[in-house]
């Protein structure tokens, strides 16, 4: 492989947990805001006149970004007589881990683990990592994709209202964030939730003291949060209720691949065993359709050797040997980019059709939106439910609720803001940056310290 350059718990008041740096050295810093989050991770600059700019990532042999998937590869080189270990984040840890999958060391969600106390430390190769290392390994590696120093940094942090897990510990989730960031070289450090970050620029318009529920939709998780924000006490939010569900944009992309994909490539298929009564074939490749570097994880002798072995009985073997070809050529990120492309054009049109070819494979199917709706009905009564939890757990009703604050790219799916629109109604119900948002709120709170 070629290396790749590349709290406190909530209770009333803001979380702080700024570094001890004096002030006139923190003012004279510039103002971060970073979203590091589950699924995607997103940086901005805040300028002194208070405006924001969303900092571009850049990775060899890919187009520029404003954001960054949160995944680190490590992969070793033999040089001379050395080996040596790399790494790469993002689009170029993606590229890395296709490279050669079995000899690759993934690692992804990190930020899931982080108020976990039983995950401490991993094997990576011949070294032993906190998680606190890792995540400052991908921080390092996210401030070189943006050329900037993070001593030179001020820095705001998003961090969730409930951090993710069974029974987490919101305490040591936030301080093995800030110490994450602490040891990839920031010197001064501030937490601030999510929600409240992701409803700044909105909460700047209010003129009294308002009830909002935040929608927060990302790529592996939603999460809603009820907040009481106060214009007469500048940046001040008060937590009154949360709640959140694993499922969010790419649980809707399986739901395509499951449909319309899944059976074009043999999932109902049968085959046989030395001719005895057909068996299914196994339903956990199609399952790994679901997850790009799962499919990449298959390319394996011994997995490839079985799809091998059931192809010769299969009953219909076209089909199945498209899904070893798909496997073998490493395309599963451009069959994601297709189903991808197709449930976003869905937001803005009635219907639409997927295409996509390799090989003899080839998807041309049309989708329409009545359709979509219906596959990810289960999923839409999942986000119900989560709104209906956080509101109970403020103790407030729908008619509490003052305005409707959603950001994330799947809100922009017409099911998902019918759900609010219906609910709250239309003119509560406002929207934000895609991706942006949370980062952005992060950046103009960091301005103002």
């Amino acid at each position: 492989m070629t290396p790749t350059t590349s709290a406190q718990h909530p209770g009333g008041s803001a979380p702080d947990a700024s570094s001890a740096a004096p002030a006139d050295v923190r003012s004279n810093r510039l103002k971060l805001g970073i979203d590091f989050g589950t699924t995607n991770s997103v940086v901005v600059l805040a300028h002194p006149d208070g405006k924001t700019e969303t900092l571009q990532f850049r990775f060899p042999d890919h187009a520029d970004s404003d954001t960054c998937r949160t995944l680190l590869c490590f992969w070793q080189d033999e040089v001379g007589s050395r080996i040596v270990q790399q790494e790469a984040i993002g689009a170029a840890a993606i590229d890395a881990y296709l490279e050669d999958p079995a000899e690759s060391r993934m690692i992804m969600s990190m930020k899931s683990y982080l108020a976990q106390k039983s995950f401490r430390e991993t094997q990576v190769f011949s070294k032993r990592l906190t998680l606190e290392m890792l995540i400052a390994r991908f921080l390092s590696n996210l401030m070189r994709a943006v050329a900037i120093d993070p001593a030179s940094v001020s820095v705001t942090v998003g961090r969730p209202v409930e951090f993710a897990g069974d029974f987490p510990d919101d305490a040591l989730g936030a301080q093995r964030l800030r110490d994450s960031f602490t040891a990839a070289g920031f010197p001064s450090v501030a937490l601030a939730w999510e929600p409240e970050a992701a409803g700044w620029r909105f909460a700047q318009r209010l003129q009294t003291p308002t009830t909002i529920l935040v929608g927060d939709f990302g790529g592996g998780t939603s999460d809603f949060s009820v907040l009481r924000f106060d214009p007469t006490r500048p940046g001040h939010a008060e937590p009154l209720g949360h709640s959140g569900v694993g499922i969010a944009g790419d649980q809707f992309d399986y739901r395509i691949l499951n449909t319309v994909v899944a059976p074009l490539l043999g999932r109902d298929c049968t085959y046989r065993v030395m001719g005895g009564e057909p068996l299914p074939v196994p339903i956990e490749w199609y399952a790994s359709l679901g997850r790009w570097h799962r499919l990449a994880l298959m390319r394996t002798p011994q997995t490839l050797r079985a799809m091998e072995d059931v192809a010769r009985t299969v009953s219909e073997p076209e089909k199945l040997r498209a899904l070893i070809d798909l496997v073998q050529d490493q395309q599963g990120q451009a069959l994601y980019r297709a189903v991808g492309a197709a449930k976003n054009a869905l937001s803005s049109s009635d219907s639409t059709v997927l295409t996509f070819r390799h090989r003899s494979f080839k998807v041309e199917q049309t989708i329409t939106r009545a359709d979509f709706e219906s596959w990810i009905a289960p999923d839409l009564a999942q986000f119900d439910t989560a709104v209906d939890q956080a509101l109970a757990n403020a103790g407030l009703s729908a008619a509490d609720i003052d305005r409707v604050f959603l950001t994330g790219g799947t809100s922009f799916v017409p099911a998902v803001r019918n759900l609010f629109l219906t609910r709250f109604g239309q003119d509560k119900v406002d929207m934000g940056g895609e991706f942006v948002s949370v980062a952005e709120g992060l950046a103009l709170m960091s301005g103002k310290a």
